[in-house]
């Protein structure tokens, strides 16, 4: 990506950013006693720029300093986000019963209290919501699909696959956490086990600091583990991902194809943010699969899930993708859902199969109150040609 547009892209960013935490502060300075105001707008500009200090401080040194600014400024995105929905709404209530009055004597008698009664309810509500969400990162599961290809893979007549995406690597996502990931996949016990990308989150420096990647070695399966790359190893630098990706045991396949035991291919595709990060073009599917014998079951991976009519044109049997999160934070799953054809789940377009993978991390705060971190367990029967 040009400098330029770097500079643009994260000025609009960091000025919506800005302002939203802004109008949170003015807000909650309307209930906060006098003689606190002082000490809470200073506490509120720390937490606010804690996330972006962090995130500068790692790429300089991995410390104690940038881990807890960093978890705390992610925290409070979700926090942010969920006061300034909340606040959206009640201000939405009260221009309406500017308009049109309707709030009840209650409400009216006594403004300040009523201010002071609704600031705490608020505060209580959202804060459950982010614990809450939180709680939920925790808690992966697994989910398994059962499915009929009509080809046959040479000998092989049954495929178990385990699948995740969107881990995010990082300071947030570390290796406590990477070791239950493995554990569950392991637990499967996989033929092949397939990772659609997005595995490391932005910055490797937290990742090699602190050997994250030792726990990616342990993942086993008959026929070896095999990624893609995500936008986020593009963001964070795609050619060292990938070298760090590869050192510890994960095949990654940019543009690539392989056969697995003259039985079945896997396709991977590069990221679409080949373009905005690195000035490339991917491969178009079509090129991609050229000296393919499709008679044979082909698999393919691609991270961000556009232009699903192309798998089924290009006699792709199982796309896996991810990317989406389905949001992460509800309820903005259902902003997501207008963007793409396939946001989460399973779905069939004639022979092909998809899944879109709402991931088992998250970027940003570590909540996720939308959807639950998830393992994909494929159990594919190769039953021969449709009669």
């Amino acid at each position: 990506m040009k400098l330029s547009q770097q500079l643009l892209f994260f000025g609009i960013v960091f000025s919506i950013y800005g302002l939203i935490s802004f109008y949170i502060v003015r807000r909650a300075l309307l209930v906060v006693p006098e003689s606190y105001k002082s000490l809470f707008v200073i506490t509120s500009v720390i937490i606010i720029l804690s996330f972006i200090a962090g995130r500068f401080l790692e790429r300089v040194s991995v410390n104690f300093i940038s881990n807890t600014l960093i978890w705390i400024g992610s925290f409070w995105i979700a926090f942010m986000f969920y006061f300034f929905l909340v606040l959206v709404i009640i201000d939405l209530l009260r221009l309406i019963n500017l308009i049109i009055p309707f709030f009840p004597a209650f409400i009216t008698h006594n403004i300040e209290k009523t201010k002071r009664i609704t600031a705490l309810i608020v505060l209580i509500l959202v804060t459950v919501t982010v614990v809450g969400g939180y709680i939920n990162t925790k808690v992966i599961i697994t989910k398994t699909y059962k499915m009929k290809i009509h080809k046959k893979a040479g000998e092989l007549k049954f495929l178990n696959i385990a699948m995740a995406s969107d881990i995010h690597l990082g300071t947030i996502i570390g290796k406590s956490f990477l070791n239950k990931l493995v554990t569950g996949i392991n637990k499967l016990n996989p033929d092949i086990i397939l990772l659609a990308g997005d595995i490391i989150d932005e910055d490797l420096a937290a990742v090699i600091k602190n050997n994250i990647g030792e726990e990616l070695i342990r993942l086993k399966s008959k026929y070896g583990v095999y990624a893609i790359t995500g936008n986020h190893e593009y963001i964070g630098g795609v050619e060292e991902a990938y070298r760090y990706l590869v050192a510890h045991g994960v095949n990654v396949l940019r543009d690539e194809k392989i056969k697995i035991d003259n039985a079945f291919y896997i396709v991977g595709r590069e990221d679409r943010s080949i373009r905005q990060f690195a000035g490339k073009q991917r491969k178009e599917l079509k090129d991609l699969l050229t000296g393919i014998d499709k008679s044979f079951p082909v698999i393919l991976m691609d991270h961000q899930p556009f232009k699903l009519n192309e798998a089924l044109e290009n006699e792709i049997d199982l796309q896996i993708s991810g990317h989406t999160h389905y949001g992460q934070l509800w309820p903005l799953n259902f902003i997501i859902e207008k963007f793409y054809e396939l946001s989460w789940g399973y779905g069939i377009n004639g022979n092909t199969h998809y899944y879109v993978s709402c991931g088992v991390g998250g970027w940003g705060p570590p909540v996720r109150t939308g959807s639950r971190p998830e393992i994909i367990n494929f159990k594919i029967n190769f039953v021969g040609s449709k009669k």
